[in-house]
């Protein structure tokens, strides 16, 4: 696969800990920050997924974004986190 090279900029923290992580990994700061980029794809995918699933649903029942809230909230009253 081709590649192309680009400059990012970060925090000299953050990039500390990059390299730390990458190093404990025994991968380089690129290998670490293509595999941390592709995480974030798929979460964001998967969420969207979710989110799109969950529409699907309330559609097909005939709820309304306050339906939905409604039973979000009457959930938390009787199941607290915590």
């Amino acid at each position: 696969m081709r590649t192309v090279t680009v400059n990012v900029a970060f925090q000299k923290d953050l990039l500390r800990e990059i390299d730390q992580l990458a190093g404990r990994e025994s991968r380089s700061r690129s290998e670490f920050l293509r595999e941390a980029a592709r995480a974030y794809i798929e979460r964001k995918r998967r969420w969207s997924d979710i989110f799109e699933l969950g529409r699907g649903m309330a559609e097909a029942k005939g709820l309304t974004p306050d339906d939905v809230a409604s039973e979000i909230r009457a959930h938390r009253k009787t199941n607290p986190v915590g």
